[in-house]
C-alpha cells in the first residue's frame, strides 16, 4: 500500500491530465485533499508539551511541518456486468484497479510557490465546467408554492 510520493513538478504535471481526461470523457470528478504531514518525516521535532488552558495546543508545533497534497478521480468501485448485481452497488461492486491516485509532499520552504502553482492549475481546470441546468429543480419549487398557497385560502 505504500506509494512513492511524486515531486512537485510530476505531480503537477499528472493532475493536468488527469484533470484533462475528465474533461474529454464529459463527465466525473477530481478530489484534491490537503493535510499536514505529522509522522514520516526526515526532521523529527521534539513534542510540545500538553497546555491544559489551549484546546488547539499541537496546531502549534515548534517547526513547520510539510504537507501532503493528494488528487484522485474517485472511482473506487465499478459495478460488475454479471448476473445478479444490482444497481445500488451491493453484490456486483468490485475493487476499481484503474482509480487514478496522486500524492506529492510540500515543504515548508516551498508551500508559497508551489500553491501558487497549484491555484494556476485549479483556475484552469475550472474553465471548462458547465453550470449545472436547475430549471428542473426551480420548476418544483414554484409548483410546491402555489399549492402551499392555494391550500391555505379558504
Amino acid at each position: 500500500m505504500a506509494r512513492e510520493h511524486l515531486s512537485n513538478d510530476d505531480f503537477f504535471t499528472q493532475l493536468v491530465t488527469l484533470i484533462e481526461t475528465t474533461h474529454q470523457k464529459g463527465h466525473g470528478s477530481v478530489y484534491l485533499t490537503q493535510k499536514r504531514l505529522t509522522y514520516g518525516t526526515s526532521d523529527p521535532s521534539p513534542p510540545t508539551a500538553k497546555v491544559p488552558d489551549d484546546p488547539l495546543w499541537d496546531l502549534h508545533p515548534p517547526n513547520p511541518l510539510p504537507l501532503i497534497v493528494r488528487a484522485t478521480d474517485g472511482k473506487s468501485h465499478k459495478l460488475a456486468k454479471e448476473e445478479g448485481a444490482d444497481a445500488t452497488g451491493g453484490i456486483g461492486r468490485t475493487k476499481n484497479g484503474e482509480k487514478v491516485k496522486l500524492s506529492t509532499v510540500v515543504q515548508p520552504e516551498s508551500i508559497e510557490a508551489f500553491f501558487t502553482r497549484y491555484a494556476e492549475v485549479c483556475k484552469v481546470g475550472m474553465r471548462g465546467l458547465r453550470r449545472r441546468d436547475r430549471s428542473k429543480r426551480k420548476k418544483k419549487e414554484k409548483g410546491k408554492k402555489k399549492g402551499l398557497a392555494e391550500g391555505a385560502k379558504p
